[in-house]
């Protein structure tokens, strides 16, 4: 199949695709006499398993590292256990990351109640007064 079969059937677009190929996720596809790529079931399998690792949020790195292990069939899943474990972990991370973000943007909200004018917000007063902190180094994988 050309590339824009495989980019509709698996919901993406042409780009997406050759994206992962450049970035070695997909293997490139073989090519015709015509210089077309040719695709088959294997990539729409691979390119369906990147697009929902990617719906987990997960990082090309992390991904690799499942292919790696997927490609690598006779080692068993401990290693997709303990990739998907450090995930989770950076998830619960995160979670905690937007917890103190939503407590801190409670406080903010906290401060005005009913309508004034903007140079009497209490919003606009907590935001002016408000400490900028060094920015905390975030502990996900995502940097």
């Amino acid at each position: 199949m050309k590339i824009g079969e495989l980019a509709k059937i698996a919901h993406c677009t042409t780009e997406t695709i050759r994206f992962y190929e450049k970035e070695r996720l997909l293997p490139e596809a073989e090519r015709t006499e015509a210089n077309y790529r040719s695709y088959t079931a294997k990539h729409v399998e691979r390119l369906r398993f990147i697009r929902n690792c990617r719906a987990l949020d997960m990082t090309h790195d992390e991904i690799r590292a499942l292919l790696r292990l997927t490609d690598a069939q006779a080692n068993g899943c401990g290693g997709m256990h303990a990739l998907i474990d450090e995930h989770i972990a950076h998830v619960d991370t995160r979670i905690e990351e937007l917890q103190q973000l939503k407590a801190q943007l409670t406080m903010l909200r906290d401060q005005c109640h009913g309508e004034h004018p903007v140079e009497d917000c209490g919003i606009v007063h907590g935001l002016a007064d408000m400490d900028v902190a060094v920015p905390r180094p975030r502990h996900t994988h995502l940097g």
